[in-house]
């Protein structure tokens, strides 16, 4: 009876060592780049017309453009995953017609002008990925100075049928325009 006991004993506590592990659950820490959402709609409440999901990284004070991004080659415009966007009705992307649907952005960043791209190889880290047969929009679009923002962002102004996607970073503005076709 004893041993039958310490059977009994000895698998109840295996089975309550195995129910905690399997309970305890482990969290990474938090991303120094966490991803955030932004929306375009044409009036407060409408569905979205645009959805940009998008890594912000932060400058912590190093020099971004021409260095931690270089001028000439591309970048996943943002940090980690690869920014995409939705378009939920077609647009014209700076002056390229695009169909709605989901699309990565890239952009080839210089001084005075950057290269903005729409690719439909989607769900990529970074620009590992990153082909031009892919492509389905290229726009240029010129750089601006602002005031100094830590976190890069993206952000849309203006309203209606009409809208600017603004990427800004440090004191770097690119602006791109937008037209959505009802």
């Amino acid at each position: 009876m004893k041993r039958i006991f310490i059977k009994l004993f000895m698998l109840a506590t295996l089975m309550l060592f195995y129910a905690l592990k399997v309970e305890a659950q482990e969290f990474k820490d938090l991303d120094s780049s966490p991803h955030d959402i932004v929306y375009f709609r044409t009036n407060k409440i409408s569905p979205p017309t645009i959805k940009v999901l998008y890594g912000r990284p932060k400058k912590d004070g190093r020099e971004i453009f021409g260095n931690v991004i270089p001028y000439g080659k591309i970048w996943r415009v943002g940090a980690n995953e690869a920014t995409e966007v939705v378009f939920y009705h077609d647009v014209i992307f700076g002056d390229q017609e695009v169909k709605a649907g989901t699309y990565v952005l890239y952009a080839i960043p210089d001084k005075n002008e950057w290269t903005l791209i729409l690719s439909s190889n989607t769900d990529v880290w970074g620009t590992y990925e990153y082909e031009t047969k892919y492509d389905v929009a290229r726009t240029k679009a010129k750089v601006s100075k602002a005031e100094f923002l830590e976190a890069f962002s993206i952000g849309f102004k203006d309203k209606g049928k009409h809208v600017n996607m603004v990427l800004a970073w440090d004191t770097t503005r690119i602006t791109t325009p937008i037209k959505i076709i009802l």
